[in-house]
């Protein structure tokens, strides 16, 4: 595993919309996990691939319950709402109340291309949400509402 360069807001690739994986090889688990380590290392809880400057639709996220990786992920169900402070890798120093649904229900494909479904609440669903955006080119602050 290698850490990874985490591009930070005014990069142009974050704000880039990703490509879906296609390709569920050797090179997607070492990027998996270079996401894993560099996520840790910064104290991240998600990590999303934009962030270290690829454009696929790959993210991951430990909350402190154990590691999800999410290759295609789409938000299928989601419900009510939380206004939670957030902030992101991408963004040192910078924080804001952000509106999220409380609960997320997300399918995705794991490194070897098998569906997997999972769901989150509170912490967990702002999760799911913040990185799925990243995906989309969307970052935290144009959720902030205080």
């Amino acid at each position: 595993m290698a850490l990874r360069n985490i591009f930070f807001e005014g990069n142009p690739i974050l704000q880039k919309k990703c490509r879906k994986v296609e390709k569920f090889d050797k090179s997607l688990g070492i990027l998996i996990d270079d996401m894993f380590e560099t996520m840790k290392h910064s104290n991240g809880v998600g990590l999303a691939a934009p962030q270290v400057g690829i454009l696929k639709r790959v993210a991951v996220i430990n909350i402190g319950d154990g590691n999800i990786e999410l290759v295609n992920p789409i938000i299928i169900a989601f419900s009510g709402e939380q206004r939670e402070e957030e902030g992101c890798l991408s963004c040192p120093g910078q924080y804001g109340i952000t509106l999220r649904p409380k609960f997320v229900k997300v399918k995705a494909q794991d490194r070897f291309g098998n569906e997997v479904f999972y769901t989150g609440q509170m912490l967990k669903a702002r999760a799911f949400c913040h990185e799925i955006d990243h995906l989309d080119g969307i970052l935290f602050k144009s959720h902030i509402i205080e």
